[in-house]
């Protein structure tokens, strides 16, 4: 296990990067739930933790657009696929997903499984 961060240094909306050997692993809490990735994008191996955290577009009505799910998307500095962290990391269009690693909150820290 890595310690990553003692809880109040990692906010809701907050990232951390934590070297583990030879891959960089970036650590999110997502509205108090951490969540970790490799950083890389399974489409072209971009650094997918310097992708910005957002939202994205909802299933809406013709003529409409709907936002929504801010602070739970990750979205690749490359090409801009969405990976949702809430959820295993899978993206948004396409079947594959981000490598995603165990979180353990203990003696009020923030922990990654290696």
């Amino acid at each position: 296990m890595i310690r990553v961060a003692a809880i109040d240094e990692l906010p809701p909306g907050a990232r951390r990067l934590v070297q583990a050997g030879q891959r960089t692993i970036g650590v999110y809490n997502v509205g108090g739930t951490y969540v970790a990735v490799l950083n890389a994008c399974p489409h072209e191996l971009a650094p997918i933790c310097l992708g910005r955290v957002d939202g994205t577009t909802l299933p809406s009505k013709p003529g409409e657009w709907r936002w929504g799910r801010e602070g739970e998307i990750l979205v690749c500095p490359w090409h801009g696929w969405e990976f949702d962290l809430l959820d295993g990391g899978r993206c948004l269009t396409d079947p594959r997903a981000l490598r995603t690693y165990p979180v353990e909150i203990r003696d009020g820290a923030v922990w990654v499984a290696e």
